[in-house]
């Protein structure tokens, strides 16, 4: 076959231009025990299927990948598919080469409850894999690029799953790897499938001007090249294609015209030095005019993913916007192959674990995986995996990198997490900031921290642009909600031996309580009082328990640790009296009430009450997305009702999105004036050209509240207003 011709070929090609070690007979034998096994199968294409394992170990030999990385792409789908066990490959090849087949075998055998927790498992089974031999996501790299470049084969519907999958989390993987020779592919192969009118549009426009934009760069790369040798830097200059993909995305949002795209035009320009580096900048802007801001030193401050180089963007010849990047050799080789070009396990190679601690957003990816549900690691992977960086300084000077878009609360998480959880304040060269500041690189930040640990707020959710801080607060409160629950555990079942005329405080601690709590299946106290506040345990059952063991003579031995009256809350609940609200609660009088934030009802909506120990009860809108969940517990569901004209005013979330203008924020605040509407909290979010406003106010009842949505509407370049639910 012709592929695997061409794979012979590629081992001595690469192994030759890249001075690599490759055991060809060790490769041979993993192609022959691969051959083997698949023998009797196809692919969807109707293809060998040993035409996939050989094309992925083609792509990790343009990564010049060591020769068990190379075996392990060829063995990767042997132990899912074929009767092949790890054990066999073990005593065939290697421990290593097992271990590394094992990492990219797919979960086949795991049910999952929905597709979002099957693909966060999947990704968060690499990110473990990855801290410890990176060469695991290399091949899986690999595999999906070549299924992609093989995607057409597929039903139409699943070609465009794979290839949102595909933009969505293993391109962003291989940029933030810093591996770009296949990020762009793996774009460009995707945009493809989802865009193909777009990407057909946007191929014949760069090939129409490709002669003239050649000519152009090949005349500027002959004069830059001359006046280089002018002062002793040796440079090899060549044009840098722009992929159709990062053309459509600039395209699309910076609402520019083909035309309008400075960089179609560029040039790379590889040197002998760092120093001939910056040699060569010095050489560009004496030559021509840089554009200002357009200049940026990736030598100096790496990104996270190692790629360095300069980059400036200068008027050229002809007058026309000309980018060029400037780095060493070795500089582009780690710009195409990222981290791959640091693997090397090679006997008297480098340590590979210098490579692994330039990718710390990983670690902090592993770190929290057990505090995540998998929808929220999915996102937070997502979010980490496109992220744009800033650099900036600690008042020692030393540099920190985060996300764009961070805050002074994203910078005191970064430093350590008690530091977020203490911060109330920032400054940011020298001065007071709010903590919705969003810093720039080169700020100088300092973080004002009170005395004590006095945990984050909830809206730092909402300013927040880094996943580790957002994990960090999600944690804190996720901590929060555990001692409520334990508290309110502690409580019920407190309550429950009280019913029974038993004393509380000589079952606490004591080992019959113990013994329950083990017969239950709860090997600490503190899960199952939280177990118990949270509704998954009856209290009435262990109250039984407990009387059944004092019938069979067992004696309560005294509570040596703590008393189960303890555990106050850590803050105060704001409840008011059902007859404040307006709301009968059936068979009950004067009832102490509270409306719940989640969905914020008003007179007129339907609702129901759900009895919150130790708070009395919590008034939900009966189609709460929180409802449900609370159904489970239906001995603690009451019928509520609005009852008779009520006074009082209620809090609820409005959003309007608009069209951006001047004063549009005065027009709306005027317009829920004249309704009669106060305002309690404002927040706007701009994406130019849209700006998407969010007001907490106060209404009478759903029909205030409808009147004042209809109004909204009417007010000059609004578009939508709506009522802010759970699923907003």
């Amino acid at each position: 076959m012709a592929v695997i011709q061409q794979f012979e070929a590629d081992l001595v090609t690469t192994g030759t231009a890249l001075e690599v070690s490759i055991d060809r007979d060790e490769v041979a034998r993993a192609f022959v025990f691969a051959c083997r096994h698949h023998a009797d199968q196809k692919r969807k294409s109707g293809d060998e299927f040993i035409t996939h394992p050989v094309g992925v170990a083609r792509i990790c030999v343009g990564m010049a990948l060591d020769t068990e990385t190379l075996c392990a792409a060829l063995l990767h789908d042997t132990v899912e598919d074929t009767s092949a066990s790890l054990e066999e490959i073990e005593e065939e090849f290697s421990p290593t080469v097992a271990r590394l087949v094992d990492g990219v075998t797919k979960l086949t055998e795991i049910t999952f409850e929905s597709r979002d927790e099957r693909q966060a498992e999947n990704y968060r089974k690499m990110m473990v894999a990855m801290a410890t031999d990176v060469r695991v996501i290399l091949i899986k790299l690999a595999d999906r690029l070549h299924n992609m470049r093989t995607l057409s084969s597929l039903a139409k519907q699943k070609q465009i799953l794979k290839s949102r999958e595909t933009l969505e989390i293993y391109a962003p993987l291989a940029h933030r790897l810093g591996i770009h020779a296949i990020k762009w592919e793996l774009e460009d192969l995707a945009f493809a499938t989802l865009h193909p009118r777009k990407y057909s549009e946007i191929k014949h426009l760069v090939a129409q001007q490709r002669n003239e934009r050649e000519s152009f760069v090949d005349e500027a790369g002959t004069y830059l090249s001359e006046e280089l040798l002018k002062v002793g830097i040796q440079a090899e200059i060549a044009g840098r294609a722009k992929h159709f993909y990062s053309i459509y995305t600039k395209m699309t949002k910076k609402g520019r015209e083909f035309n309008e795209i400075f960089d179609l035009t560029a040039m790379r320009v590889i040197v002998n030095s760092v120093k001939d580096c910056y040699g060569a900048i010095g050489v560009v802007h004496s030559l021509w005019k840089p554009l200002p801001g357009r200049f940026k030193d990736y030598v100096a401050m790496p990104k996270a993913n190692m790629y360095q180089a300069l980059h400036t963007t200068v008027i050229g010849p002809e007058g026309k916007p000309l980018e060029i990047q400037i780095r060493t050799s070795e500089m582009h080789r780690l710009a195409e192959y990222g981290i791959a070009a640091h693997v090397s396990y090679k006997e008297g190679s480098s340590d590979p674990a210098a490579s692994k601690e330039k990718m710390t957003w990983l670690r902090q990816l592993v770190e929290s995986e057990s505090e995540q549900d998998p929808a929220e690691f999915l996102q937070s992977l997502k979010e980490d995996l496109f992220e744009d960086e800033v650099f900036v300084f600690t008042p020692k000077g030393e540099v920190m990198n985060l996300s764009a878009g961070s805050t002074p609360v994203d910078f005191a998480y970064s430093i350590h997490t008690d530091v977020g959880h203490r911060c109330v304040g920032a400054k940011v060269n020298g001065k007071i900031v709010p903590l919705h500041y969003q810093l720039k690189s080169g700020d100088i930040v300092e973080v004002l921290t009170a005395n004590k640990d006095r945990g984050p707020s909830r809206d730092w959710l909402k300013l927040v642009g880094t996943s580790r801080a957002r994990n960090k607060i999600r944690a804190w409160f996720r901590e929060e909600r555990r001692e409520d629950a334990e508290r309110d555990g502690r409580e019920a079942l407190a309550e429950a031996l009280r019913k029974r005329d038993l004393p509380p405080q000589k079952f606490s601690g004591s080992p019959m309580l113990a013994d329950v709590m083990r017969e239950m299946g709860f090997r600490k106290a503190e899960d199952f009082y939280i177990a118990l506040g949270q509704g998954k345990v009856s209290a009435k059952t262990t109250a039984n328990k407990l009387i059944q063991r004092l019938r069979l003579g067992e004696i309560i031995e005294p509570a040596p640790v703590e008393n189960i009256e303890s555990g106050t809350p850590k803050r105060s609940r704001a409840i008011r009296e059902a007859s404040e609200f307006g709301i009968k609660v059936e068979g009950v009088d004067n009832v102490a009430l509270r409306l719940a934030k989640c969905c914020r009802p008003v007179p007129g909506d339907e609702i129901v009450g759900y009895v919150s120990l130790g708070r009395g009860i919590t008034i939900h809108q009966a189609n709460c997305q929180n409802v449900s969940d609370l159904e489970k517990s239906p001995e603690r569901m009451v019928e509520v009702a609005w009852e008779g004209e009520n006074e009082a005013t209620f809090r609820v979330e409005v959003q309007i999105d608009a069209y951006d203008r001047t004063r549009l924020l005065e027009d709306l605040a005027k317009t829920f004036s004249e309704v009669g509407v106060n305002i309690i909290s404002a927040t706007c979010t701009t994406n130019p050209p849209m700006v998407k406003n969010r007001f907490v106010i106060e209404v009478g009842d759903t029909g205030q509240l409808k009147q004042c949505i209809n109004r909204m509407r009417h007010v000059e370049s609004v578009f939508d207003a709506h009522r802010v639910t759970t699923t907003d």
